[in-house]
């Protein structure tokens, strides 16, 4: 399998602006700038979209390592952050909260960390990845915090 992305840049590396559309047509011209990227802009940026897919490979990847250990999760949540200081991404950080009914509460880290190593978005990555793993019996959506 292959999938293509595409951007178009118009200007400077400050001043200008571009647009970025996937093969699928989700993301469909959508801007991104130095503002969004550097400052407070409003549009998204390579390191939001890279967070956007570290956090959903890991989850599905997450699900695949429960499913092999016999369990099934109700709920699989992940939020990813992305760091970039002084024009290098320097880390990303999984915060994962998941519902995972028979799964005994002191063994989930280890299939967290097993998801992390093995992810293909985290083996693409040359950067120190962090995950801060929690299961939980009733789930609070790490958005709600």
């Amino acid at each position: 399998m292959k999938r293509t992305a595409t951007a178009n840049w118009k200007g400077t590396g400050k001043e200008g602006s571009g647009k970025l559309l996937t093969q699928s047509g989700v993301i469909k011209n959508k801007a991104y700038d130095y503002r969004s990227r550097f400052e407070d802009g409003t549009f998204t940026n390579p390191e939001e979209l890279i967070a956007a897919a570290h956090a959903g490979c890991y989850s599905m990847k997450l699900s695949f390592v429960l499913g092999a250990a016999g369990f099934t999760p109700s709920r699989i949540e992940t939020k990813c952050t992305v760091t970039l200081e002084a024009g290098v991404i320097t880390g990303s950080h999984l915060e994962v909260r998941a519902k995972v009914p028979k799964l005994k509460v002191k063994d989930f880290p280890q299939y967290a960390e097993e998801a992390k190593a093995n992810c293909p978005v985290s083996k693409a990555l040359a950067i120190p990845i962090t995950v801060d793993a929690l299961q939980v019996k009733s789930f609070k959506a790490i958005a709600e915090k």
